[in-house]
């Protein structure tokens, strides 16, 4: 991963895809980054499962949920920025395809 890409991370207002104009494409920018979030959120999950256990510290249930609470806020930070690209292709999908009103092409790439 590049610096850049981790300055992203960190400030969620460097690489935001165009600002949608209408409250239609603000919500669904909003749906899709809110899918993107849980997409990563379970893709962390899934990562963290294939790490052993090496004794260094205790698997407890308060150890579960705070990791838990850890991915979900690191996934919806991930998400603001630029993400991995899911919430941007997934609106240029839906925006043609439910025809989201004033959708320029400028606005989708």
């Amino acid at each position: 991963m590049k610096i850049n890409e981790m300055n992203n991370i960190a400030n969620p207002t460097v690489g935001k895809i165009n600002s949608p104009q209408t409250d239609d494409q603000k919500k669904l920018m909003e749906a899709c980054r809110q899918f993107e979030a849980v997409f990563i959120n379970m893709m962390l999950k899934e990562m963290r499962s294939t790490v052993p256990d090496d004794g260094l510290t205790e698997k407890s249930q308060g150890r579960e949920i705070f990791e838990s609470m850890y991915d979900e806020k690191l996934s919806e930070s991930m998400s603001k920025g630029q993400g991995i690209g899911l919430a941007k292709e997934m609106y240029r999908q839906l925006s043609r395809t439910y025809n989201v009103t004033n959708v320029k092409p400028s606005q989708q790439e």
